[in-house]
């Protein structure tokens, strides 16, 4: 079965979280996902969720302290800083049963003392993580992210298999994917041994995912048939607003209730 998680980072972004959980919940999402929950409280997430039965997959560090900062942990100089934004995602996932943490690398000169450093951090994320039963995502953005530091599924599948820690994993967003590599189709065979997480939208022009030129209508029973059966997260920009692009996911639910 093909189910879809609500980025609360795009959509309902008007709303308090804790309602946006429930608009969620009214629009037939199966879960929800969020980027940064800090300044709500965490057993109003708590409610809400047990509210609407959704569960929250993921949410992103903090993006840091300064500036045109785009996370911290792959910079030389801030691992304080990396490590205490770590620690603090990592607690407030566990005070509402998050599964993953999406450690954010930040702008970078690309350099190995930048990679050395952004690996030690995930290090360290993974083994806090770990011991609260979760998990660590790390994304590959496209080049238009100026200067950040992880871009493309080669560099994200080196980054998990130098660092070595079993819960550290990929979160493939086709819309960043087919930017920068190209075929999905490449990207997830590379991917595919440390996926953890699946974004979706359209591609040029990140909408709702129809149109454009993915064909979500082939790929993703494709990834269902291949053995993906977590939530597919929908982490696009309404073209018009919220209630009125979320025709494409009749679709899913007619399917859904013609297998059933």
């Amino acid at each position: 079965m093909i189910r879809f998680s609500a980025n609360l980072g795009f959509l309902w972004t008007d709303l308090r979280l804790p309602d946006a959980i429930r608009a969620a919940g009214e629009a037939g999402f199966d879960a929800v996902e969020c980027h940064m929950p800090y300044e709500t409280d965490s057993s109003e997430i708590v409610d809400a969720l047990a509210e609407t039965g959704l569960a929250m997959i993921s949410l992103n560090t903090r993006l840091g302290g300064r500036p045109n900062d785009f996370g911290v942990a792959a910079i030389p100089g801030r691992e304080d800083e990396a490590l205490s934004l770590i620690e603090e995602a990592v607690a407030y996932a566990a005070s509402i049963g998050c599964g993953f943490v999406h450690v954010l690398a930040g702008r970078t000169d690309g350099s190995a003392e930048a990679q050395r450093v952004y690996q030690s951090n995930l290090a360290h994320a993974a083994a806090c993580a770990a011991d609260v039963g979760q998990r660590v995502l790390i994304e590959p953005l496209n080049s238009t992210v100026v200067d950040y530091h992880l871009t493309g599924v080669v560099h994200a599948v080196d980054t998990v298999e130098a660092v070595g820690s079993d819960n550290l994993r990929i979160m493939i967003d086709c819309f960043h994917s087919r930017m920068m590599d190209g075929s999905l189709d490449d990207v997830f065979d590379r991917a595919w041994p440390y996926l953890g997480h699946i974004q979706i939208s359209a591609h040029p022009d990140r909408g709702e995912p129809v149109g454009g030129d993915v064909d979500y209508h082939e790929l993703l029973p494709a990834l269902a048939a291949r053995g993906w059966d977590e939530p597919f997260g929908a982490e696009y920009t309404p073209r018009r607003g919220v209630a009125e692009g979320l025709g494409w996911l009749t679709h899913w639910h007619e399917q859904r209730r013609n297998d059933s």
